[in-house]
């Protein structure tokens, strides 16, 4: 039986330890400031990327892979008789998910299965590491790709964002909603529904108390919660990702990963965005 290899795209916001270790295939989405292209994660760090906003006041645009990106990081791995799992960023908020599709048509039927998450950063992570698992438990192409098509929708993905000023750069929020949210220190909590960010709800006042909410919201599924793993990641806010992993933790008994936003998610989200993803079964 060949062997799978799974690749997941620049934004599931893995471990650099996992990818490693799994032999995880990643292919870069871009970071476009002007004229000049940056590849996410490889040419371009979350740091840099705040520093260069906070220069030039500016948010820079993101752009998915091209077809021929992934042909290039496919075709070595068909050549010597592997199959491909490819999971992509959420359709509904790029093209990466078409594009790869676009490339995987151009090789032989049946090597490439191609998996739109309906989801971003970690919610994808989540999904690739349990691809990387059942690959490991010796699953077929099919049957990987079966389990993962049935785990998108009980994926649960929430962020507390701390500052509206990405949000309102990137024209997701108006000047007037920013500028009160600013004053009355108003924090959104995203969730991913149907592969979209929407608003789940809005915390007024510290900080502390969004990321407590959040918590809050996570456990009352603590009965439900898949306890393989659960993910917090976080764009530097590192202490609270930590005491958010200590909790969660002590009152679920799960298996609790921290990883940190690259360099599309932290374009739109911002620093100190915190997140919470977890699996839930029935």
């Amino acid at each position: 039986m060949p062997r799978i290899k799974i690749f997941a795209d620049s934004t599931s916001d893995l471990a650099p330890e996992w990818i490693q270790q799994y032999e995880i295939g990643i292919i870069p989405l871009y970071v476009v400031f002007g004229e000049e292209s940056l590849k996410d994660g490889q040419e371009i760090k979350p740091e840099q990327l705040y520093e260069r906003v906070s220069r030039h006041g500016s948010l820079p645009k993101t752009a998915a892979p091209s077809p021929a990106d992934f042909m290039t990081a496919f075709q070595p791995y068909i050549e010597q008789g592997d199959d491909i799992f490819y999971i992509s960023l959420s359709s509904e908020l790029s093209s990466t998910y078409q594009n790869a599709l676009l490339a995987s048509s151009e090789f032989p039927e049946g090597r490439i299965s191609v998996v739109d998450s309906k989801n971003l950063s970690s919610g994808i992570g989540l999904m690739v590491m349990k691809a990387v698992y059942a690959a490991e438990q010796g699953k077929t192409l099919a049957q990987i790709t079966q389990q993962i098509e049935a785990m998108k929708p009980t994926v649960r993905t929430e962020f507390v964002i701390d500052t509206l000023e990405y949000l309102y750069k990137g024209g997701r929020c108006s000047g007037m909603q920013n500028l009160i949210g600013s004053l009355l220190k108003i924090r959104p909590v995203i969730r991913v529904t149907d592969g979209k960010m929407s608003p789940a709800y809005k915390v007024r006042g510290k900080r502390e108390k969004a990321l407590e909410q959040m918590l809050q919201n996570t456990l009352s599924n603590k009965e439900q919660i898949d306890r393989d793993l659960i993910i917090v990641v976080h764009t530097m806010a590192e202490e609270d990702a930590l005491n958010l992993k200590k909790t969660l933790q002590e009152q679920t008994g799960a298996r609790v990963e921290l990883t940190t936003a690259g360099c599309v998610i932290c374009s739109h989200c911002g620093p100190k965005t915190t997140g919470i993803i977890y699996n839930t079964i029935h």
